[in-house]
C-alpha cells in the first residue's frame, strides 16, 4: 500500500511539474506575442512617419510650383486689367459721342410691321 501511496504521490507531483511547465510555456508565449506586437508597432510608426515626410516633401515642391504659378495667373491678370483701361481711356469720348449721336439723332419712321387698318 505504500508503494500504491508514493507512486500516487510521484504522479501528483509529475503533473504538478507538467501543469508549471504549461504556466511557463504559457507565460513565454504571451511576452513573446507582447514583444512581437510592440516591434510591429515601432515599425508601423516609422513606415509612417517616412510616408509622412515624403507626403510633405511632396507637397511642398507641388505648393511651391503652385505658388509660383498663382504669381503668374495674377501678373498675367494684372497686364489684361491695365490693357483693358487703357482702351477704356482711348475710345471712351468716341463712344460717348457715338451713344450720344444715337439717342439725340432721333429720325420718326412708320416700322415695317405696322399695318394701317383699311
Amino acid at each position: 500500500m505504500a508503494s500504491q501511496s508514493q507512486g500516487i504521490q510521484q504522479l501528483l507531483q509529475a503533473e504538478k511539474r507538467a501543469a508549471e511547465k504549461v504556466a511557463d510555456a504559457r507565460k513565454r508565449k504571451a511576452r513573446r506575442l507582447k514583444q512581437a506586437k510592440e516591434e510591429a508597432q515601432m515599425e508601423v510608426e516609422q513606415y509612417r512617419r517616412e510616408r509622412e515626410l515624403e507626403f510633405q516633401s511632396k507637397q511642398q515642391a507641388a505648393m511651391g510650383s503652385q505658388g509660383d504659378l498663382s504669381a503668374e495667373v495674377e501678373q498675367a491678370t494684372r497686364r489684361q486689367v491695365q490693357g483693358m483701361q487703357s482702351s477704356q481711356q482711348k475710345n471712351r469720348e468716341r463712344v460717348l459721342a457715338q451713344l450720344l449721336g444715337m439717342v439725340c439723332d432721333v429720325r420718326p419712321q412708320v416700322h415695317p410691321n405696322y399695318r394701317i387698318a383699311a
